[in-house]
């Protein structure tokens, strides 16, 4: 898969299927956009993705930016997997900002996609002060040469599958409703950094990630799986937050896996989360903090335990 961060100056593809949009967290709804144009592209057209990196909401005001449901390195994962020939990740900015609704067509789809399809949700808007919509990329195609689909937000047992609402349902800890929306389980990614190692000397090894992307839609502790590249997935519980219990600085989510012997620094950690088990919490003395510790372990056990016996009985094995 090409990817692209700058505006080359040139064509890049020809008579593309083009789909453009934030794709944060690649949901459900995010993924029929990729169906229909895999579906119009038929194998003999390339596909390609333009999204946006920071998100614009994150440009136009940082201290009220949305919770990132995925990495930059999660987002072109995904999409790679998807059958996408093309990414242009296009640097949000205030050039950006500044581009008029014919320029973006111009530039973006014409001149350098060669766009022959365009895909977009129904709520589309593009542009200066988005002043671009659905019928007025309706008209760019039909005089420079490109269809256009217009897709219905998709709904999932009576909820729009969106950004919003799996932010919404992580925030308040149902996973398994944001998992619904997603269509997998939420996830963070990231390499493992060498932390104070006081979970070591507290019985408690962790693997530390810093998140590429805050602030986090995550906060607490929880019960995960937890794998590095294509080994078994491992059980675990991770804490998500500042650590006030040991005067921590900074976000920073800490894995603990269960029965694992290992050195994971520098490697690139999946974390899969499976129950919210509690808030951050702060405690009077170590002691405390080493009791709460071992019924988060537990806890986290008869959870993993009870889920994946639940998962074999669905399947019957």
């Amino acid at each position: 898969m090409q990817i692209i961060r700058d505006n080359p100056g040139r064509q890049v593809l020809k008579s593309s299927v083009v789909t453009i949009g934030n794709f944060d967290g690649l949901h459900l709804g995010h993924q029929s956009l990729l169906r229909r144009c895999v579906s119009l592209a038929q194998g003999e057209r390339p596909v390609a993705v333009v999204t946006f990196e920071p998100l614009p909401q994150s440009w136009f005001s940082p201290e009220s930016a949305p919770a990132r449901l995925m990495s930059v390195y999660q987002k072109l994962d995904f999409l790679n997997k998807q059958g996408v020939q093309l990414v242009w990740l296009m640097r949000f900015n205030q050039a950006l900002a500044n581009m008029t609704a014919e320029d973006f067509v111009q530039t973006v789809l014409v001149k350098t996609l060669d766009a022959g399809e365009v895909v977009v949700g129904e709520d589309f808007k593009y542009g200066q002060r988005q002043q671009g919509d659905i019928e007025t990329l309706r008209q760019a195609g039909q005089k420079s040469g490109f269809g256009l689909s217009a897709m219905p937000m998709l709904e999932v047992d009576v909820q729009l599958a969106s950004s919003t609402a799996i932010r919404s349902h992580l925030a308040s800890g149902n996973l398994e409703q944001a998992a619904h929306l997603l269509g997998r389980p939420f996830r963070m990614t990231g390499k493992v950094t060498r932390g104070q190692q006081l979970g070591r000397k507290l019985g408690y090894p962790t693997a530390n990630i810093r998140l590429a992307s805050l602030p986090s839609p995550l906060h607490g502790v929880f019960a995960v799986r937890a794998r590095v590249g294509d080994r078994a997935w491992q059980g675990g519980v991770a804490n998500l937050g500042t650590r006030p219990a040991v005067g921590g600085e900074g976000f920073l989510v800490e894995v603990h896996l269960f029965d694992f012997n290992g050195d994971l620094y520098g490697q690139r950690l999946d974390v899969e989360f499976v129950e919210k088990l509690r808030d951050e919490a702060h405690f009077e003395n170590i002691d405390d903090l080493i009791a709460q510790m071992g019924e988060d372990e537990r806890q986290a056990r008869n959870c993993l335990n009870f889920e994946r016996q639940n998962s074999k009985d669905k399947h019957g094995l």
